[in-house]
């Protein structure tokens, strides 16, 4: 039976330690689907079709991987997409808690679909979206941090 998975987030932006998960993900599952979740929560830096252009060219090298975006419930996604995985990436002890709590909350919603933790290479293991726009603001090289067409996306900003 294949097995399709998902690995949901703003993405804003894509970073190396997303691309890292996503990659571990496409050796792991038949299809894994990028989806770009509206998040009522957050204000992106970046539009929807930003952030869908930078997943897009940032994974063209995993021929399993595609991008979609998403407003509404993941596991809504995931039963509408025949979806049986949800791949999350865990940094460190913090995460694993906020984590956690959205899984069993998933899978009291949905029971047909798991969630599963992935952890990135140690060297990402200090890195997300908001040091990376951080560091952006204020000019600084975040060229070893995130694929060259967010750099580049970065630096016209």
């Amino acid at each position: 039976m294949p097995k399709n998975a998902m690995y949901p987030g703003s993405f804003d932006p894509i970073t190396n330690g997303h691309v890292d998960v996503i990659e571990r993900a496409a050796s792991l599952f038949d299809s894994v689907t990028i989806v770009i979740a509206r998040n009522s929560r957050k204000t992106p830096m970046f539009s929807e079709e930003d952030r869908i252009e930078m997943a897009e060219k940032s994974l063209q090298h995993l021929s399993n991987v595609s991008v979609a975006l998403h407003a509404g419930l993941i596991v809504d996604f995931a039963r509408d997409h025949n979806i049986s995985v949800i791949v999350r990436g865990l940094r460190a002890v913090t995460d694993f808690e906020y984590e956690f709590q959205i899984a069993l909350m998933n899978r009291k919603l949905e029971p047909s679909v798991t969630t599963i933790f992935l952890l990135p290479h140690e060297r990402y293991t200090y890195l997300n979206s908001s040091i990376v726009r951080e560091l952006g603001r204020y000019g600084q090289d975040i060229s070893e941090f995130v694929p060259a067409i967010v750099a580049e996306k970065m630096k016209r900003r």
